[in-house]
């Protein structure tokens, strides 16, 4: 769904099984309504200039406005403008839709749970160990061995990087120069909200992208170079695991 796997891992006692359903039929309605691969979706319609401003679903406009405000507040490394033109706002949507299934749960009632899409994850209390939740980053040049493993509650992880799909994020301040000096840029947050649009704002800066989320407070990051060196921010220490 959405173009990637999605995970749901509910660990209260309480039957969960309607509650995944609905989580499940919302991001099935957020692909329908911001995918750029299906023609039918509304950001498509848009991009074709079918749908003028006045037209757009409050959801569009919500998701407009966010990334706006992401663009300012990233000195302009967030835009969902593409170099040819039309409008992605992939790289907010995820963490946005991750986030507001989270907050569905919450309103049922749910204390221990995770969301996981496409690596982007949302965490809430404890697994079913009675344990933090643990969060791995990937090797991105060993996508089978795991680098670090976080151990989180009640806030989201986000990894932006170019390792899966290519050189698909771009530094709107230079679009024809390819990112290359990093691969993998992960970033704790207070959800995954802001965790995944910061991520994504910070990959596109480069090398100088930790020293950004270094800056953020409530934010820590992890940086993986395209040498195989990683870069932390000061507090990053704090979730990583020495158990695993």
């Amino acid at each position: 769904m959405m173009g990637m796997p999605i995970a749901v891992e509910i660990a209260d006692k309480t039957p969960a099984k309607s509650a995944i359903e609905k989580v499940f039929s919302y991001f099935s309605y957020i692909d329908e309504k911001f995918s750029t691969y299906k023609d039918t979706s509304e950001i498509m319609k848009i991009n074709r200039g079918e749908l003028g401003e006045m037209e757009y679903s409050e959801d569009m406009k919500t998701v407009f406005a966010l990334s706006e405000e992401t663009k300012k507040q990233t000195d302009g490394y967030f835009d969902i403008r593409t170099p040819s033109g039309p409008y992605d706002p992939s790289g907010l949507v995820k963490g946005w839709a991750i986030y507001n299934a989270s907050k569905m749960l919450l309103a049922d009632g749910f204390k221990n749970f995770y969301i996981d899409a496409g690596g982007d994850i949302q965490v809430y209390g404890l697994n079913a160990e009675g344990r933090a939740w643990s969060v791995g980053i990937r090797n991105p040049f060993n996508q089978k061995e795991i680098v670090k493993v976080l151990s989180v509650r009640d806030e989201g992880v986000a990894t932006s990087g170019t390792y899966v799909r290519g050189q698909h994020i771009y530094n709107p301040k230079n679009a024809k120069m390819s990112i290359r000096e990093v691969v993998s840029m992960t970033v704790v947050g207070r959800n995954i909200y802001e965790a995944d649009r910061f991520a994504t704002a910070a990959f596109a800066m480069g090398e100088a992208g930790i020293a950004y989320i270094e800056k953020l407070s409530g934010f820590e990051g992890y940086l993986i170079h395209a040498n195989g060196m990683a870069t932390m921010t000061s507090g990053f220490k704090k979730y990583i695991r020495t158990d695993a």
